[in-house]
């Protein structure tokens, strides 16, 4: 018996353990949370890869700024090919995800755009979003005519210098700014501007009506306080006046007397007899003027009708507006150039005709 539980026992030792096999249930949320786990490392390694991209400038500086053109109507892969082949970006599909992300894709505008060196893909999504384009200044000098003011549209910002003039003669256009005028020549403000490329000519001009409405008005109120019992002055005499005083004088000092000059002639029945005038209407900007062109008729011949021209010869600034509402308390009837910028005045044809023998040998 004793050897029975013997062998018994030793049966027992020798026995292989049991083993236990994991459960179907158990294996499939291993096999879940593994498939869980991969589709989280390669989301997060996207999304660490498209964060590099949207947070990273695409160009360094010193690297110098580049403008682009986009033009109307051009679609989103038209607008990142257009920066690629620019070198505004490198061709890069992750360009267009991040478009996509931001919901912008479709609410790119067109436009001449400055794209500086450490702007991130999403700074120039941004700029193309808000549409801010490039703003150039545009200088409009004082005394300059409307021929003169169609090729400076034409040079800075490539506007037609042909549609510029039609639409300062366009009655249908004048009209719609308020005015009653044959042409706008006067009322086009000298300024500094500052203009898109491919904006109309219809909005510039508008633009630079509405500058000298304001301005004029401004003038017009501080000449009220001071002359509140006259009658308001004829504007369209007024700029007509101006624009002659302009072109007579750049001394800033002389624009009162000049005006003194002109008043005076007017008030005398007398001829202006004013160059510029006759220039305007044989449109001879270029050249000196001749005794034929003198006796040549136009409606701008000062020379040969009494009075005011036919119209403003030139877009006169504020000084030569002011100079006209304020001329200087003077005789004065003539004045000749000293060749040097400034004019001798005078107040008899004697003493005119002695400085122009001094001064014009």
């Amino acid at each position: 018996m004793t050897g029975d539980n013997w062998q018994e026992g030793k049966l027992e030792e020798t026995d292989p353990p049991l083993v236990h096999m994991p459960s179907r249930k158990s294996f499939l949320l291993l096999w879940i949370a593994g498939i869980v786990f991969f589709f989280f490392l390669i989301t997060f390694s996207g999304m660490l890869w498209l964060w590099s991209y949207m947070s990273h400038p695409v160009r360094t500086p010193p690297a110098p700024s580049i403008i682009v053109d986009i033009p109307q109507g051009t679609g989103f892969a038209g607008i990142q090919q257009s920066l690629e082949k620019a070198g505004v970006i490198e061709e890069d599909i992750r360009f267009s995800f991040v478009a996509g992300i931001l919901g912008i894709s479709r609410q790119l505008k067109a436009g001449e755009y400055q794209f500086d060196a450490g702007q991130t893909p999403v700074d120039i999504l941004h700029l193309l979003e808000i549409g801010k384009v490039v703003q150039w200044p545009v200088t409009i000098p004082e005394g300059t005519n409307i021929y003169q003011l169609a090729d400076i549209l034409h040079d800075t910002l490539e506007v037609k210098k042909e549609e510029v003039l039609a639409l300062i003669h366009d009655q249908k256009f004048i009209s719609s700014l308020g005015l009653s005028l044959s042409s706008l020549e006067g009322y086009l403000f000298p300024d500094t501007y500052l203009l898109t490329r491919g904006k109309s000519a219809e909005s510039i001009l508008a633009m630079m009506v509405g500058r000298f409405l304001d301005v004029y008005s401004k003038i017009l109120a501080e000449a009220g306080k001071k002359d509140s019992a006259e009658k308001p002055p004829n504007r369209h005499e007024v700029v007509t006046l101006a624009s002659i005083v302009e072109k007579e004088t750049g001394v800033a000092e002389e624009r009162g007397l000049v005006a003194a000059v002109f008043v005076n002639r007017l008030k005398k029945n007398m001829l202006l007899q004013a160059d510029p005038t006759v220039i305007y209407g044989i449109q001879k900007f270029d050249m000196a003027l001749t005794r034929k062109d003198l006796k040549t008729p136009t409606a701008y011949n000062t020379y040969m009708q009494k009075g005011l021209p036919a119209g403003p010869i030139c877009n006169p600034g504020r000084d030569s507006l002011l100079a006209v509402l304020h001329p200087a308390e003077t005789s004065y009837l003539y004045f000749v150039s000293k060749n040097d910028g400034t004019h001798q005045f005078s107040r008899t044809l004697k003493e005119h005709n002695k400085a122009v023998r001094m001064f014009q040998r």
